[in-house]
């Protein structure tokens, strides 16, 4: 048997070169390997062993120049003895330098080993024995096949754990989303809901760029915490569901006068005289369903802030415009309000806004939020107006 050499040609010997040597003297498997399913195996734990995809194309083109597929099939020889020239051929012309180095780390990691001859040239001899080639040794890719494999599912189970947190992320960030947006609609005078709509974005800014497991991880937590913190939030809301919350009853809506009257029917006894002031009057549809008398009624603390009787709406409007600065409602704030609920039904809300104004955590936000709400038809100052005279008669 020819001696098989382990000091490479025109380079220095290392412990690591030792132990690639070593790796080639293992028992084989009984039964041969493919040479594909290697090189498969390989692709999907390429990270592990530090490999570019470039480096796998180096190896695949060794691959080729073994004229079997199934490695070790027939205890044939794995050494491969190609020039460098021949080597890029095969890889479509890539540069030789290029190909030395990628070449350089399948050799670092072990997965080939180099049988120099006594001048660095490859080649085989055959005597009247077995022949004997120098090049590239190609057995550590049978004799480490278990710990390529194991390598290669754990880098699947990864790929899939990063799959499914991916999907688990991006699905939380749309509940989030969700919730802070229905959370601005059913309660615009909570600042909590523009946090939760930050969050979301931010998650959606994250979620582009590429994530490592920990990473994601991380993200999935800080968005666990934010949902459990929104839910929270509409059950503490569901609990006053029965109560005589105005926030709750801003959600229904006032269809026409007759509603308004039904506060002199269902009123206590205590708040009789408040009851004899809230009639019905007909009152023209392109100003507001609510009577300005029960708006006068109910609004008292506007009433600070002007020195007429308010019997006209021009004079509620007028005193809207007087207190909305100093309420801190920026002046685009009360125009966009004007445009999406004219200026009437904007006065009447910055009435009602001011007789809670301690309830009220972002004035611009709670009235912007109205006004989105009035361009798609879904807000009136009706259930304001009624939610005030529930809770004077609470």
């Amino acid at each position: 048997m020819s001696y098989i050499p382990i000091t490479p040609f025109g380079r220095s010997m290392s412990v690591e070169l030792i132990e690639h040597h070593r790796s080639t003297t293992k028992a084989m498997p009984e039964t041969g390997v493919n040479k594909y399913e290697i090189l498969r195996k390989l692709t999907s734990a390429r990270a592990k062993f530090g490999l570019s995809d470039r480096a796998l194309s180096v190896l695949q083109a060794l691959l080729s120049f073994h004229p079997e597929t199934e490695l070790n099939a027939n205890g044939k020889p794995l050494t491969v003895f190609p020039s460098n020239a021949s080597i890029c051929e095969r890889l479509n012309g890539m540069a030789c330098s290029t190909m030395r180095r990628h070449l350089a780390v399948l050799v670092d990691t072990g997965l080939i080993v180099r049988r120099d001859s006594p001048n660095g040239k490859r080649y085989v001899k055959r005597y009247s024995g077995a022949p004997q080639a120098f090049g590239f040794d190609l057995t550590p890719l049978v004799t480490r096949l278990d710990e390529i494999s194991e390598l290669a599912r754990d880098a699947r189970e990864v790929i899939e754990e990063m799959e499914r947190l991916k999907r688990s992320v991006s699905l939380m960030r749309r509940d989030l989303a969700g919730l802070a947006e229905l959370g601005a609609d059913m309660h615009p005078e909570r600042a909590i809901w523009d946090a939760f709509s930050d969050a979301a974005l931010l998650a959606a800014r994250h979620m582009r760029r590429k994530l490592s497991l920990a990473e994601l991880n991380t993200l999935k937590g800080e968005l666990a915490s934010h949902l459990a913190e929104a839910k929270a939030a509409f059950q503490i809301e569901d609990t006053t569901k029965t109560s005589t919350s105005d926030v709750q009853n801003e959600q229904h809506y006032l269809n026409s006068n007759k509603d308004i009257c039904r506060l002199n029917e269902t009123a206590k006894k205590p708040a009789e005289h408040l009851a004899r002031k809230t009639k019905c009057y007909e009152i023209e549809k392109d100003q507001s369903n609510v009577p300005i008398q029960i708006v006068r009624a109910l609004c008292r603390e506007i009433w600070n802030y002007t020195n007429t009787s308010l019997t006209h709406w021009a004079q509620l409007v007028e005193a809207a415009q007087k207190v909305g600065p100093m309420m801190g409602l920026h002046k685009s704030v009360w125009d966009e309000a004007v445009d999406a609920m004219g200026q009437v039904e904007a006065a009447i809300v910055v009435a009602c806004m001011l007789d809670r104004f301690a309830e009220i955590e972002v004035p611009n936000g709670y009235l912007k939020a109205l006004s989105r709400k009035a361009r798609a038809g879904r807000f009136s100052s009706g259930p304001m107006v009624m939610a005030l005279a529930r809770k004077k008669v609470a």
